[in-house]
């Protein structure tokens, strides 16, 4: 075997071998996600996502009977969707500010003692952020609550965003910021109108990863927003959420078909926001 011959059969060799591992990497994701499929798809319906969770007598009567489990999870749908919109707008506007100071002055000690603690905030444990909001809003205002919840969230996305705007506005070409400049624009002009408008793939992908990131966290929220049987908008008094009604699932026995329909709801959410992540950094991909 000559040394040209050699050198082609291990190229081939360790692309077949990549490949297989990368194969082996998809394998539980869908092993996951057919699981759920075969346990959680029957309490799928029309009332799963219009009515509030069943009671424990409720469910124990349908499963006597072997009907389906009545009920659904309407308020841990809007409980969600109510705590990561108020977190969206107190995490979004702050990650993208801190990004561009850290893109614009990425020397100085400012810039690197942020950047510790946001690397800080992103490696922490989610108990201990909902330790953290716990402090801050649970206890000051005397109850549980949606903005607790959200507060501990909105942390918990920050990180993702803040890296996300850096990164993105460092691969932009210097001559965008230049030829704003040149023209005689402001730097805030430049900045908000040429280099953020030119950064949206980068920018909207880290946004919903960070959401997406956030959407299934259980243990912070159990310490801020604690729970709620019935749907509550008012963003002062507890709520609930899809990944606490899952824990709430759990703890009985008579639920446990809610929980795998309830994570499979969970799992494609998520699944999806990650996939339109995936297409819209492909398509605004920074030539």
């Amino acid at each position: 075997m000559n040394n040209l011959t050699y050198r082609t059969f291990k190229d081939k060799l360790f692309f077949y071998l990549i490949c297989t591992l990368a194969s082996l990497t998809v394998v539980p994701l869908f092993a996951i996600i057919w699981e759920l499929i075969q346990k959680g798809y029957k309490q799928i319906n029309w009332s799963f996502f219009t009515e509030t969770a069943p009671s424990t007598l409720d469910a124990m009567l349908a499963r006597s009977t072997g009907d389906i489990i009545p009920g659904g999870i309407a308020n841990g749908i809007l409980g969600t969707l109510l705590m990561v919109i108020i977190a969206a707008i107190i995490a979004i506007p702050t990650g993208i500010l801190v990004g561009i100071h850290l893109s614009e002055h990425p020397k100085t000690k400012f810039s690197n003692i942020t950047r510790f603690i946001t690397d800080l905030i992103q490696g922490s444990p989610s108990i201990v952020i909902g330790i953290i909001a716990y402090t801050w809003v649970v206890k000051p205002l005397g109850s549980y609550s949606a903005f607790a919840g959200s507060v501990s969230l909105a942390i918990m996305m920050l990180p993702l965003i803040v890296r996300s705007t850096e990164e993105t506005l460092k691969m932009l070409p210097g001559s965008l910021k230049e030829a704003g400049l040149a023209l005689g624009a402001s730097y805030t002009s430049v900045v908000l109108k040429i280099l953020l408008p030119s950064a949206f793939g980068g920018l909207f992908t880290g946004i919903l990863l960070a959401i997406s990131r956030v959407m299934g966290e259980t243990a912070p929220l159990m310490l801020t927003a604690l729970g709620s049987t019935a749907i509550n908008w008012d963003v002062l008094e507890p709520s609930s959420a899809v990944p606490l009604l899952i824990w709430e699932f759990y703890n009985d026995p008579n639920l446990i078909d809610m929980i795998w329909s309830s994570s499979l709801f969970l799992l494609l959410l998520v699944l999806t926001l990650n996939l339109i992540a995936k297409r819209i950094a492909r398509k605004w991909k920074i030539q």
